[in-house]
């Protein structure tokens, strides 16, 4: 039998080691902050606040593209 915590780590560890690069300042965005992104989801650079949508995720490699300026 599994524990909730037990699926919630297998479901998040399926997430490890995606990157992301936001388009605007070619810096990581931080992830942990998004521990279950998936297609269609906002996130924010952490660096230079641009708003990015999430377009796909393919081969550990999180696609966005810009969809409000930042900070």
């Amino acid at each position: 039998m599994y524990s909730i915590e037990s699926i919630m780590i297998s479901e998040n560890s399926t997430r490890v080691g995606l990157l992301c690069v936001c388009p605007e300042c070619k810096n990581p965005v931080d992830l942990s902050r998004y521990p279950n992104v998936t297609a269609g989801m906002v996130i924010e650079c952490d660096r230079c606040g641009m708003t990015l949508l999430v377009k796909d995720i393919t081969n550990n490699s999180v696609g966005t593209e810009i969809i409000d300026a930042g900070k």
